[in-house]
């Protein structure tokens, strides 16, 4: 017998043996032509539930490509002080440094030291609304909007996008309202303490809440 005798004949054929009969020969090819429609059905179920779960998976692993790939190796303390050492050499380091020693920054920088304990955690800043129409000079209309509050007798900003501001057109010149940011930040190019918008409430109603768990990975 050749090697080929050995293996059996893919499903759906004839099964010959020396035991064969006629009819059951003839059986098994009815058998068969029942099969093939059958067969058909379920692979033409099972193909898009194939294709579908191909396409979840390769989503997620370009999102997850992607994501390693945005995410830097950190720097070391040493490519850190370098990069600063040069970013204070170029002309944006230069003005930076000019408006930092200056009356304009020590204030900016002292309005932070008066609320730096409540950023650090997170707690509630009572704070009045001093203008709800503020705009730089030069700024697109259509670009981000600042809401200007007054705590603690310092003014301080806080940037919202169009859409997110829109949660905040009830407020007027004067108004009472609590304010909480995480964070602060300064610029030579805005004339106060820059915060984060995160938490805004009036009369023990929120009118504005960041969502921190939105852009989760696949």
């Amino acid at each position: 017998m050749t090697p080929s005798e050995n293996v059996p004949k893919t499903f759906g054929s004839e099964l010959h043996s020396p035991r064969c009969e006629a009819g059951l020969t003839i059986k098994n090819q009815n058998k068969n032509k029942h099969m093939k429609p059958i067969k058909k059905i379920i692979y033409a179920l099972i193909l898009p539930l194939v294709v579908v779960s191909g396409l979840v998976f390769s989503n997620c692993e370009t999102k997850n490509e992607t994501s390693i790939k945005a995410s830097p190796k950190p720097l070391s303390a040493a490519e850190s002080k370098e990069v600063l050492k040069k970013w204070e050499a170029s002309p944006d380091g230069i003005n930076y440094k000019k408006w930092e020693a200056s009356p304009e920054g020590k204030k900016v920088q002292a309005s932070h030291d008066k609320i730096r304990e409540y950023l650090d955690k997170f707690t509630d800043m009572e704070a009045v609304v001093t203008s709800v129409t503020f705009q730089r000079e030069n700024a697109n209309s259509t670009g981000p909007k600042w809401l200007i509050v007054k705590i603690n007798d310092e003014e301080y900003m806080m940037q919202f996008m169009p859409k997110e501001f829109e949660q905040l057109k009830s407020l007027k010149v004067n108004d009472h309202i609590i304010v909480r940011s995480r964070s602060a930040g300064y610029s030579p190019n805005h004339p106060y303490l820059i915060l984060s918008s995160d938490y805004i409430a009036q009369n023990n109603e929120i009118l504005f809440k960041r969502d921190l768990s939105k852009n989760k990975g696949c």
